[in-house]
């Protein structure tokens, strides 16, 4: 065979090799990238670690299923350190920089709410995660902004039976974290509980963010001189820990009930089973909720993050792991990125991820779902579990719908706060 011809054949073969070739190696999925805008310093970045790790863990659980309609998710990330102006900064970069489709995060009211007021400008959805002042969804609530937690009325409401079984009558002092969330929490467990005079119920605030021991020393000092029979902590993250310690070493537990209207198993650990021995609040999920009642996708969760981090997920953890895959699902079933479609099709669904079923209202993005009130067991009895983090038992659930405000209520606060009655 002549030169000629062994050329062209060699031809052939490395042209018949290079079909092949392009067969056997996959095309490169695109890139979808979701801003995260979250506490990974400051007084909540317990909560903030738990909600980074819990997205990185859905991450890659999505990514090796396909990712968002064959595009590989990418987090994209801000430290908020729990400040609004930063917030608002961060969300902006997000979304201008690094090409944010959607952002998520939180663990305080007034990060959440600038975050919102950012992605509704440049028509991207926002998803909190720890946010409980109603305004999120309620006067400063928006189009594009969705919450997958409880709010401050739902807290209330579920602890609110507790309180009035056990404490009716009783004199109250509140000690409240003096930004959007304390505030409304504050008055949203006053209204529940009857303790809507402040000449009897006595109530001080503490700095936010950057409140100091000395600053907790003194309100607990002003609350023993008080002497109430409930002492109410509408504080959060290390400032919560903080306080119950401070109270725990003064003896205040011993004369009256603490409430923590918003837990975490992040805040309790941060104080330790014998300070929070017996301290009452309420939440939306915790990782003995799947146990208890059976659900199985999140019983997978806990033992997915648990091998993953050695530690049980929060709150916090959870609400971050399920709005991703909320998010997912949001994108598929509209089959589109685009903000309006993607909106559309969260509206009025209801969805069964960790928990029992829970809903996107349609009128004002809040995830309607059963909010328990829970007790800190004795720390014995926290510290049998293998990794010593078995803080909670279940004292009181309540549906969503029983718990979460009504349209014509959230009418009423939208139309007092000068805003339209419609998202």
């Amino acid at each position: 065979m002549n030169k000629k011809w062994m050329s062209c054949l060699s031809g052939i073969a490395v042209a018949v090799g290079m079909v092949f070739l392009l067969q056997a190696v996959p095309v490169s999925a695109g890139t979808v990238t979701v801003g995260m805008n979250y506490p990974k310093t400051g007084p909540y970045s317990v909560q903030g670690l738990d909600q980074w790790r819990a997205a990185n863990l859905a991450v890659e659980e999505i990514n090796a299923a396909g990712g968002i309609m064959g595009d590989q998710v990418k987090i994209a990330w801000r430290d908020s350190m729990s400040k609004p102006a930063l917030a608002t900064t961060n969300v902006a970069e997000l979304i201008d920089k690094e090409g944010a489709k959607m952002v998520f995060g939180g663990s305080s009211s007034g990060v959440a709410i600038a975050a919102g007021k950012v992605c509704n400008a440049k028509n991207i959805p926002f998803f909190g995660t720890l946010t409980y002042s109603t305004a999120t969804t309620g006067k400063a609530g928006l189009k594009t902004t969705f919450r997958e937690c409880s709010d401050s009325l739902m807290a209330a409401n579920a602890i609110g039976d507790y309180l009035k079984k056990h404490y009716s009558g009783k004199k109250y002092f509140y000690i409240t974290a003096d930004y959007t969330w304390g505030w409304t929490t504050e008055e949203a467990v006053r209204n529940l509980t009857g303790t809507t005079n402040t000449a009897t119920h006595k109530m001080t605030k503490t700095p936010f963010p950057g409140a100091s021991e000395k600053d907790f020393k003194k309100a607990l000092n002003f609350a023993k001189l008080v002497k109430p029979d409930v002492l109410v902590l509408v504080l959060f993250g290390k400032d919560m820990s903080t306080a119950v310690r401070i109270a725990t070493s003064m003896g205040m537990k011993g004369s009256m009930q603490i409430i923590v209207p918003n837990l975490t198993l992040g805040m309790a650990d941060g104080a330790g089973p014998k300070v929070m021995e017996g301290v009452v609040g309420t939440l939306p999920w915790s990782w003995q909720v799947p146990y208890k009642y059976n659900y199985p996708r999140g019983k997978q969760f806990v033992e997915a993050f648990a091998a993953k981090y050695g530690r049980y997920p929060s709150t916090s953890g959870a609400s971050a792991y399920t709005i991703l895959y909320e998010y997912k699902a949001a994108v598929e079933r509209a089959k589109s990125f685009a903000t309006a479609a993607v909106v559309k099709t969260l509206e009025g669904h209801k969805y069964t991820f960790l928990k029992d079923q829970q809903t996107w209202r349609a009128f004002d993005h809040q995830s309607v779902q059963t909010m328990y009130a829970v007790r800190c067991k004795p720390h014995a009895q926290v510290l049998k579990d293998k990794l010593k983090l078995d803080y909670f038992e279940i004292i009181n659930t309540m549906p969503g719908d029983k718990a979460a405000i009504s349209l014509a209520d959230w009418q009423a606060a939208r139309k007092a706060a000068g805003v339209p009655e419609h998202l």
